[in-house]
């Protein structure tokens, strides 16, 4: 009364071993790698307001809220250099930070930063790098730390 199925399954095609597999590990890495970018850019952006702001009159808020070009800087540069390791050696491409725009900016991209530091301290907690929890626990401290100032 049926005719029989002709065709393979959709769930044999699936299991294919010519389809590439990523095991946790490496998308662990992949996902790490992503949010560290993410909080490069953000950083980036922070420093390039920071060394606008360091030339002129600092309208930024009350005293201390300014972030640290320096230190900006390097935390930058850590950032990078554990992306550079979590991609084989690749350093990030670098976005040039948007040309103007409000010092008032600098308390959204600090909870933009903090939000990011934090997404990538939970993807090295459950990876279990213990270089990129510490980079990560001490940008959200920074982070907190420059908000904090800001509301005060």
């Amino acid at each position: 009364m049926y005719e029989p199925i002709r065709t393979k399954s959709v769930h044999t095609m699936a299991a294919a071993p010519e389809i590439p597999h990523r095991s946790r590990e490496q998308e662990l890495d992949i996902r790490l790698a992503g949010q560290l970018t993410a909080l490069l850019t953000v950083t980036d952006e922070l420093h390039a307001l920071a060394t606008r702001t360091d030339g002129g009159a600092q309208d930024t808020g009350p005293a201390g809220a300014a972030p640290d070009g320096a230190a900006l800087a390097a935390a930058a540069e850590r950032i990078a250099e554990q992306v550079a390791r979590l991609s084989g050696g690749h350093y990030p491409l670098r976005a040039e930070p948007t040309d103007g725009g409000a010092p008032a900016r600098i308390e959204a991209l600090q909870q933009r930063a903090h939000t990011l530091a934090g997404n990538a301290l939970a993807v090295a907690t459950s990876r279990g790098d213990s270089a990129a929890m510490t980079l990560a626990a001490e940008r959200m401290e920074a982070h907190a730390a420059r908000r904090d100032l800001a509301t005060a």
